[in-house]
């Protein structure tokens, strides 16, 4: 019988001598190549012999007698069995050769020697399956249909059951330990062929069979056998490796060490190993390298932080952030060091500026400090929402609590404001407009810190309303964009006052251009050179106090100040303006000085006008005199006399004080100055020491207030509540404004309670009740 000759259909003897001599030639000479007729020419004997049936003797005997039987015939039983044992027991004695030749090979040539018989048993197991497909449509299909056996299987899987069982059983010992020798060697250093390992990982894979349904395979090989010696493997290795780095190098050093490890470990994955390895893998060597070391890596952090070594941290963050917990103690050390670097950069400029502290190296101190570990924070740590917290809250210490503040939280606040105040004041020193913007943002920057933000308000308020009234804004865009800062940090409540101020200036505008315009149409003359310009400000957004003196209007301005009156209750009936000449200036042409051809311009607040105004009717007058025809108290006319003679205007004789009884005042009649314009309007050092006192001193009386109207709001909502209940209440609701002392509240409470808003509850001492 030649290799084109088919053995017969139902002689299963030559039918498997034909098949055993392609399977030879298939799974022992594959590397020889099968071309197509020989490859059509087995499956054709496979198909003979499984399709063959008794029906067809039956039919050709009938048609030689000469009748053809028209019924068909029985279904014929279905035919492989024999097939089938064959192929398994073919199999079983090639791979038990395979078997006894791989013993003489150990370590990498095992490896080798079964990479290399598995990819050419796996090809060869294809090229099978393709060619016994007839047998797995039918015979195989019903076996495990109908039958149910969990015996039998497709050709494939059968030959991947093979292997696993008469090969992989007997020599996965070898195999694991000659791939666990040479990851160790790679970990060590060496270059070894991961393609013998990427192969044998992938033979583990494949033989992951799932006995349920053997189109799918499972991961049980690769992980009973090679997965856990690997990852037992993995986590002595670098336990040894870790204890004695760490023991012989610094901290950076093991940092390093460890994170290289842990990348190697990655690529590795990625290289040779199956991709759920991952997920075991990668924690096992966080465990090894980070946790088991995690105490000796957080005693390294306060040296890096002192030296800045940003690159470190940056490492040391990455590697305690793969761990649980890992970075809590960073964090706390972290807040500590910004917070005793914020104390110390406040305590040296304490130091240097003495009682008169500008608020401009104050802010910018805080600026400097809040930056630097901003950028820190953000780099180093990657901007971590626990690094960020820790970091404010060091702020919050610092800004609030430093050698400048002498125990209050309210000098902060205080110098903020007045920082904003030279920013906002023309000035030479006016940043440009874009650099406006950026330092207004460092500004909030800072003011998100202050606890007191009431103290800021009533210090920018009352300097907001002295840069209006007194006309030495820079920018009403910049005022503009201030307040809608603020207004976005602490909302709409905060700033309605200050925005209601921007809205005064813009209308009293208008006024005074309507009322410029009145004077200028009427014929009838006014009797007076002055040139009048008012503000009319609203009494309850605007933080001003009415005169402390009396005073009388000098008449060469009272002809306008009656017109105006009358032109106001004209368009406003049943308003009424307070006069507010404690804050009005004045600005005086001088005729009697020979010094300037032009004369000089005095500008001078109201009373020193006043003052001035009686020298027109003589060159010199007494104390008294000037009392009588101003009206102004001592308290006022002293400091605006002093400021006069201090300036060489006025000269003072017959007493040594600006002020005594029986003092004289003559006219400098040979007064000189550089400038033609000469500024006497100047408060004095005292007058802005007790203002800030005066202030200070408001700002207590309106918390009282807050907390009082906090405390019934929250009573008349809860109707009960236990005193330590309701003084925690209250510190939540204001803490956004400001910090409530307990002292303070506890005497809010005896207050409402004294006014019956409150009341003890009978028998319970430290429970209060709402009184409706």
């Amino acid at each position: 019988m030649t290799s084109m000759q088919l053995p017969p259909g139902n002689d299963f003897n030559a039918t498997w001598t034909f098949l055993e001599e392609g399977l030879d030639q298939i799974m022992t000479r594959f590397e020889q190549g099968l071309d197509r007729t020989r490859y059509s020419i087995l499956y054709s004997v496979v198909h003979n012999y499984c399709a063959r049936s008794d029906s067809t003797l039956q039919y050709n005997s009938l048609a030689q007698a000469g009748t053809v039987s028209r019924k068909p015939a029985h279904a014929p039983p279905l035919i492989g069995r024999e097939l089938y044992v064959n192929l398994s027991n073919y199999l079983k004695n090639h791979l038990e050769n395979i078997r006894r030749e791989s013993e003489q090979y150990l370590d990498e040539s095992l490896l080798q020697y079964y990479t290399k018989q598995w990819t050419r048993y796996t090809a060869a197991a294809r090229v099978i399956n393709n060619i016994f497909m007839y047998l797995n449509r039918y015979w195989v299909k019903r076996e495990i249909d109908e039958e149910r056996k969990s015996d039998v299987h497709d050709v494939f899987t059968l030959t991947l059951v093979s292997w696993k069982k008469y090969m992989f059983e007997y020599v996965n010992h070898n195999v694991i330990a000659a791939v666990l020798k040479l990851i160790t060697k790679q970990r060590n250093g060496e270059m070894i062929e991961t393609g013998l390992i990427k192969n044998v990982v992938e033979s583990f894979v494949s033989l992951g069979l799932d006995h349920n349904d053997p189109s799918r395979s499972n991961l049980d090989v690769y992980r009973d056998y090679f997965e856990k010696d690997f990852l037992a493997a993995t986590e002595v290795y670098y336990k040894t490796e870790s204890e004695k780095f760490i023991s012989e190098n610094s901290i950076p050093d093991y940092m390093k060490k460890a994170e290289t490890r842990l990348n190697e470990e990655e690529g590795r994955v990625q290289m040779y190993l199956h991709p759920t390895t991952h997920k075991t893998l990668v924690p096992i060597c966080e465990t090894v390298l980070v946790k088991n070391q995690e105490e000796s890596i957080w005693d390294g952090f306060q040296s890096l932080l002192n030296m800045d070594k940003q690159e470190d941290l940056h490492r040391m963050y990455s590697l305690l952030a793969r761990i649980v917990d890992g970075l809590n103690p960073l964090r706390v050390s972290f807040e500590a060091h910004v917070k005793k670097a914020g104390l110390s950069a406040i305590e040296r400029i304490a130091q240097n500026e003495n009682e008169s502290l500008d608020p401009k190296i104050y802010v910018d101190t805080l600026l400097e400090v809040h930056k630097k570990y901003n950028d820190l924070a953000q780099s180093a740590f990657s901007g971590e929402a626990g690094f960020v917290a820790a970091l404010d809250k060091a702020c919050g210490e610092f800004v609030n609590r430093n050698k400048v503040c002498k125990g209050t939280s309210s000098k902060s606040p205080e110098l903020l404001a007045r920082y904003c105040d030279q920013l906002l004041k023309k000035s030479a020193k006016n940043p440009e407009e874009d650099e406006l913007e950026d330092v207004l943002n460092n500004v909030m920057t800072v003011f998100k810190y202050v606890e007191d933000k009431d103290v800021f308000q009533k210090f920018y308020s009352k300097m907001l309303a002295k840069r209006l009234v007194n006309g030495t804004s820079a920018s009403d865009d910049a005022e503009g964009s201030t307040i809608s800062k603020l207004k976005e940090a602490c909302g709409f409540e905060y700033t309605s006052k200050l925005q209601r101020m921007l809205t005064d200036m813009s209308l009293s505008k208008e006024l005074n251009d309507s009322f410029k315009e009145l004077v200028q149409q009427s014929q009838e003359q006014s009797g007076s050179n002055a040139d009048f310009n008012i503000l009319v400000l609203s009494a309850g957004s605007w933080p001003l106090s009415p005169p402390s003196t009396s005073f009388n209007l000098p008449d060469d301005v009272v002809k306008m100040y009656d017109r105006f009156q009358k032109f106001y209750q004209n368009k406003h009936s049943g308003r009424k303006l307070n006069w507010l000449f404690q804050l009005s200036k004045a600005e005086l042409k001088t005729h009697y000085l020979k010094g300037s051809k032009v004369g000089y311009t005095f500008m001078v607040s109201a009373y020193q006008m006043g003052v001035l105004l009686q020298f027109n009717n003589a060159d010199s007058c007494t104390y008294e005199e000037l009392n009588k025809s101003t009206g102004l108290s001592p308290e006022a006319l002293n400091p605006a006399l002093g400021i006069l003679v201090k300036a060489k205007v006025l000269l003072l004789k017959g007493s040594e004080n600006v002020g005594d009884a029986g003092s004289r005042y003559l006219l400098n009649l040979d007064f000189k100055s550089k400038k033609i314009r000469i500024n006497l309007n100047m408060q004095m050092r005292m007058e802005q020491k007790a203002e800030t006192d005066e202030t200070h001193k408001t700002i207590e009386e309106d918390r009282m207030f807050v907390m009082q109207a906090a405390i019934v709001r929250i009573m008349k909502t809860r109707k009960v509540m236990k005193h330590v209940a309701l003084i925690e209440e209250v510190i939540t609701q204001l803490q956004s404004r400001f910090k409530p002392r307990v002292p303070a509240i506890k005497k809010c409470i005896d207050v409402l309670l004294e006014k019956e808003y409150i009341e003890r509850v009978e028998n319970q001492k430290d429970m209060y009740s709402y009184v409706a």
